[in-house]
């Protein structure tokens, strides 16, 4: 459970950051053996998107670190991940110097002047209040659940339980658990069909199966029950959206497939359409050659390979084998 959650934590905010950034996971830090959850670089010519992106838009305003915690994190976990600002910061001048064809900069003191890099700022986000991270760095409120240290560390804590329940929060929401979890499902199911919001989490939630098996009681019952069903529906719609897809596929192609086909070769092809409608839903592209290799493709523990992939890839070689 831990690890799927880590998963989507870092998948969702990809995904939603991707909207109006540059964003990438497991970014390598080369001088250390660690990596980042999330990496995002803003777009400017994205500004205005941005800014209907509610808080985690704010967040992205400038190139930036993203650490979601599953647990509350302690003064050692957030040591961690300002090595890794660090440390990025220096590869990142690295980098510069190198494009630049410039020297270290203590080589020579006549060099020219070294490229300037903006220093990320880390945003670390926990389920919980970490008050002796706040103590430690001196962190102040600065509106409701996000907390900014001392200037010149460039570090902001998001508390996932102190955020208001808005839908400028709701994207972040979504990496709590508990009843956390529980209420920000409910006001994603009421957002509209085309909201913004469900076309990044939908997808990620059902893969990752969270928020269905959580034990709840009481009136909580209720919500629970209304999740479930919601989630139940969105996969009957993507099956049905599947068996559509492959009628008109049939059609378009010309394909005249008997009735007397095997029952595991029709599953084999339904399953091959829901990889190719998840690479559609994910925006992208499938060459014919690809196309026919997907569709061709027999065994089924490879298409729900690719299946799991495709709903969260961000390209189509990260789905298939070999692609080059």
């Amino acid at each position: 459970m831990h690890n799927r959650s880590d998963q989507f934590a870092k998948s969702l905010l990809r995904d939603g950051l991707s909207l109006v950034s540059a964003a990438e996971t497991e970014v390598e830090v080369l001088a250390a053996t660690q990596k980042i959850d999330v990496y995002s670089v803003p777009d400017p010519a994205r500004e205005a998107e941005r800014a209907g992106m509610g808080l985690l838009g704010e967040l992205s305003a400038e190139p930036s670190l993203f650490e979601p915690f599953h647990r509350t994190p302690s003064l050692r976990h957030v040591r961690q991940c300002l090595r890794k600002q660090l440390t990025w910061h220096h590869e990142l001048e690295r980098r510069a110097r190198a494009a630049a064809g410039s020297a270290a900069p203590d080589a020579d003191a006549d060099a020219p002047p070294q490229p300037a890099v903006h220093f990320p700022a880390l945003v670390v986000i926990s389920p919980g209040r970490p008050e002796t991270v706040l103590d430690a760095y001196r962190c102040e409120p600065v509106q409701p659940g996000v907390y900014q240290s001392v200037p010149g560390l460039a570090m902001r804590v998001v508390v996932l339980a102190e955020l208001p329940r808005t839908r400028a929060t709701l994207l972040l929401r979504l990496l709590g658990s508990g009843r956390l979890l529980r209420e920000a499902l409910a006001d994603l199911a009421a957002l509209p069909d085309d909201a913004w919001e469900k076309s990044i989490a939908k997808p990620l939630l059902v893969h990752f199966r969270l928020g269905t098996q959580e034990p709840a009681d009481g009136k909580e019952d209720e919500v629970s029950a209304e999740i479930r069903a919601w989630f139940e529906e969105y996969e009957q719609k993507l099956r049905a959206e599947a068996r559509k897809e492959g009628r008109r596929e049939g059609l378009n192609e010309g394909r005249n497939e008997g009735r007397n086909e095997g029952r595991n070769e029709g599953r084999a092809e339904e399953a091959a359409r829901a990889v190719l409608i998840a690479l559609r839903g994910r925006g992208i592209a499938v060459p014919d050659v690809a196309r026919e290799r997907i569709l061709a493709e027999k065994d089924p523990e490879t298409l729900e390979r690719w299946l799991e992939r495709a709903v969260v890839a961000a390209s189509l070689a990260e789905v298939l084998d070999g692609l080059s």
